[in-house]
């Protein structure tokens, strides 16, 4: 199984303005985008550990995923939510002949924490033995920084502050994240049990 994601957040959707404010930075200087950079780089982390702990995608984004076995033969959890569109599904057999599946034999099952690809028949397409289903998604809360629900932007730029406040002489904070930042993730979070996630 391999998730690969198909397009990564652009610096231009980040909140830079806003973490800025968050930081009580100051403004109106001439050399005001000299930590642009690290600014950047300490949102990109931030939203790693929120999308890492939860399994949701804050942003907006594709996603490419890859199995060689279904969990169960009529429908297969997504492993990233909220899951917008099912975007393609195909089969591909060891030698790498491609057999597009018909968008009329699968739908998504919306669920805020496990959506799934679900067979409109019987069961989902088989996968030939050393092939595997490619699954394209998108996925994610909002194109933009407004359209992240207010809990989890705000979890987002606590931990982006506490990884800029406390970053070593090479740039990179701690990972260690405090548990009342780690508290506004709960609702996000997805219950596993008996190992199923």
């Amino acid at each position: 199984m391999m998730l690969v994601e198909q397009s990564p957040v652009p610096a231009s959707v980040l909140p830079l303005d806003a973490f800025r404010d968050h930081l009580k930075l100051g403004t109106g200087f001439s050399d005001a985008a000299v930590q642009d950079g690290l600014l950047e780089a300490n949102l990109r982390a931030a939203l790693a550990v929120v999308e890492n702990r939860t399994g949701k995608a804050v942003l907006i984004r594709a996603f490419q995923w890859t199995v060689q076995a279904w969990r169960d033969l009529s429908f297969q959890v997504l492993p990233v939510a909220p899951v917008v569109t099912i975007d393609g599904f195909q089969i591909v057999d060891r030698s790498g002949t491609v057999s597009v599946v018909d968008a009329g034999d699968f739908a998504l099952q919306v669920d805020a924490h496990r959506p799934a690809l679900k067979s409109k028949g019987f069961c989902l397409p088989t996968i030939p033995v050393g092939g595997s289903a490619e699954i394209a998604f998108t996925a994610g809360y909002g194109a933009d920084w407004d359209g992240v629900p207010a809990d989890l932007a705000q979890a987002v730029l606590g931990i982006a502050a506490h990884f800029y406040e406390n970053r070593s002489a090479h740039g990179v904070g701690e990972t260690e994240v405090p548990a009342h930042l780690m508290s506004l993730l709960g609702p996000y979070r997805n219950l596993r049990m008996f190992g199923w996630g």
